[in-house]
């Protein structure tokens, strides 16, 4: 394995950060767990010991199924939804039809307790979380004079990014629109904004795995469904509209897809809109479908530059054996990096930096590992770099 100058790549990626005109970023599950929201594996855990009796076993019987066909990795909550879902389209949600052993009905129920579960528990986690990095982020992003709109993409449902952006009074925009119950509007996401726009320095939020905030609403007239966007609810348990997060591909037909395929297709456009820097956190490249719009945009675009950071080595070496063609996507590991698509160790040595040239919050000298793969310390890097680190701290709320 070649040996990568760990002090070398830092100041690239200090000039990139500096002199990038156009900076997204995409944040997954990591960039959460870092702040003590539970990660798949412990929501998984969290949710089963919270399900009632049938609710339960319909949970237990699904679990026992998808691990034979599921090998390589735990099955998750999010693969229990994903094929709850299947069987309510093809049961259409009736009890008298089942598969695999699980009725319509009983699937449509245990779908919906699962979510709110799933709300329970991360809006607990939330409260209790220190939202003071993404806060810092956000100042620092906000305080940035790009000629391009700022766009984040995330996997993530939780509501960290909203309650972070309105604590620091700073503007977004998710393609929603109203105040009562916002709803979403596609034409407001294919439009291009311009200098001119008043818009223009908010911050494009897209979530494209669904959101806590997001609901179906009956439409009784139009026997129809669409999503609304919903505030703070004081008890899950009351509230009738069925909770949007992790949708299925294949249970929703064309006029149910948005805003998700408007989101996918954000992603697609933005990626290969031309001269871009875009920065992965906190996420473990599992997605199929996201994985081949990156690469493909990887391929297609020459002036899209990415840069990955993983909190563990693990995910270095599984993603260099998909990656290491692309010579415009670089990964920080803890020990180990894929650079110009070659895997190496990081070198440290302290003689090759300049006078006055701190390392402490980019390297763990007792350790022997780079730190920025952590969200919390990825978000100091770039306060640090920006040097208005003092100036963003005083400033949050």
């Amino acid at each position: 394995m070649s040996v990568i100058n760990l002090i070398r790549e830092i100041r690239e990626l200090k000039t990139q950060l500096s002199y990038s005109k156009n900076i997204g970023f995409f944040f997954g599950a990591g960039s959460s767990c870092a702040l003590g929201i539970p990660n798949i594996v412990q929501l998984t855990n969290d949710i089963s010991s919270l399900l009632e009796k049938d609710e339960l076993n319909t949970f237990n019987m699904l679990l026992k199924e998808l691990k034979t066909t599921i090998v390589d990795r735990e099955v998750n909550i999010e693969d229990i939804l994903n094929h709850l879902r299947r069987i309510r389209e093809l049961t259409n949600e009736q009890k008298t039809k089942e598969y695999q052993g699980v009725n319509g009905e009983s699937a449509k129920n245990t779908d919906i307790q699962i979510c709110k579960k799933i709300y329970k528990v991360i809006l607990e986690k939330e409260e209790n979380a220190n939202l003071n990095s993404p806060k810092k982020f956000f100042a620092w992003l906000s305080l940035l004079n790009r000629e391009f709109s700022k766009e984040i993409f995330t996997t993530n449902y939780d509501l960290i990014i909203e309650k972070s952006l309105e604590a620091n009074q700073i503007p977004y925009f998710d393609g929603f629109v109203g105040s009562y119950e916002p709803f979403f509007l596609q034409s407001t996401i294919d439009h291009e904004v311009y200098n001119t726009d008043l818009t223009k320095n908010w911050i494009r939020l897209w979530k494209i795995h669904g959101s806590l905030s997001w609901f179906w609403k009956n439409e009784t007239k139009l026997n129809a469904q669409r999503i609304i966007r919903i505030g703070k609810i004081s008890d899950i348990n009351k509230y009738e509209n069925e909770l949007v997060i992790y949708p299925s591909k294949d249970k929703y037909d064309s006029s149910r897809k948005q805003p998700f395929i408007a989101y996918f297709d954000r992603l697609k456009n933005y990626l290969s809109s031309g001269e871009l820097l875009f920065i992965f956190a906190g996420y473990s490249f599992s997605d199929q479908h996201i994985n081949d719009i990156i690469f493909s945009c990887l391929r297609e675009n020459n002036h899209l530059f990415a840069i990955v950071f993983f909190y563990k080595d693990e995910e270095v070496e599984k993603l260099h054996k998909l990656t290491a063609s692309y010579l415009n996507l670089n990964v920080f590991g803890p020990t180990k990096a894929i650079i110009n698509g070659e895997l190496g160790e990081w070198k440290f040595d302290k003689s090759e930096l300049k006078t006055n040239e701190e390392f402490v919050h980019y390297w763990d000298e007792a350790n022997k590992k780079m730190l920025i793969g952590d969200f919390n310390k990825l978000v100091d890097f770039l306060l640090i770099n920006s040097g208005k680190k003092e100036t963003i701290e005083k400033s949050i709320i």
